[in-house]
């Protein structure tokens, strides 16, 4: 089961979490557990941020901490921040890896299932 905050979808063999709203220290362990839960074992994994409002660095952690587990799973995922947004702002002053970003959802999805 997903929260008004996270929702899920498959798109080819990759899987695309819709995050939205605030991401934050109160909620970024429970959304964690939520994206464990949704995704399956396999395919990429394509994780929408534009709907985010606000991300802090629990959030930044939370990503990083997906990146570290699906990269050890061998498993590709990028994240998509639109053109401007609270996320695309935050990961790049956090200098997040610029190669996991994208800016369009459609453009991506269809990359990661190439």
């Amino acid at each position: 089961m997903t929260s008004d905050l996270v929702r899920y979808a498959r798109r080819g063999t990759a899987s695309i979490v819709t995050l939205s709203g605030e991401i934050d220290l109160a909620n970024a362990p429970t959304i964690g557990r939520e994206i464990v839960d949704v995704v399956p074992g396999d395919g990429a994994v394509l994780i929408d941020l534009t709907g985010v409002s606000f991300l802090d660095s629990a959030g930044v952690r939370l990503l990083d901490a997906l990146v570290g587990d699906l990269d050890d799973h061998g498993r590709v995922v990028r994240f998509v921040v639109g053109e401007t947004g609270a996320a695309r702002m935050t990961l790049q002053l956090c200098a997040f890896r610029d190669d996991l970003l994208a800016t369009d959802l459609d453009k991506a999805a269809e990359e990661l299932n190439d």
